[in-house]
């Protein structure tokens, strides 16, 4: 299992959310003085699909998601504590069956 963060001091915190799929998943972004930047949200129940551009590392809080990544055959289950990967220019399906997964999204160099 991951150290998950708890907390984030000396960020920007920006008030503008990201909705995406009509409100079932949100998130807020957070910017570090190293110019980095990190999303904190919410899943809501349902199937979704993100593309990324970045590389991208995600850290499940709480809650609980299924997660298959493109062109892989298999999915995967991640629990409050795990964490999975995303490469660049690429995407993956994520499905929360119930309840409400939370996350941080990390963009990696």
């Amino acid at each position: 299992m991951a150290n998950i963060p708890t907390e984030f001091r000396n960020v920007t915190a920006l008030t503008k959310a990201n909705v995406y799929f009509d409100g079932r998943v949100v998130s807020h972004s957070i910017l570090f003085a190293d110019g980095s930047r990190k999303t904190l949200g919410l899943i809501y129940p349902g199937k979704f699909h993100f593309g990324t551009d970045k590389a991208e590392r995600m850290e499940i809080v709480a809650g609980q998601c299924t997660v298959k990544l493109d062109g892989q055959p298999k999915t995967a289950t991640y629990a409050a504590g795990q964490f999975f990967e995303v490469p660049a220019r690429s995407g993956f399906d994520i499905e929360v069956a119930s309840g409400i997964c939370e996350y941080v999204c990390s963009f990696l160099p």
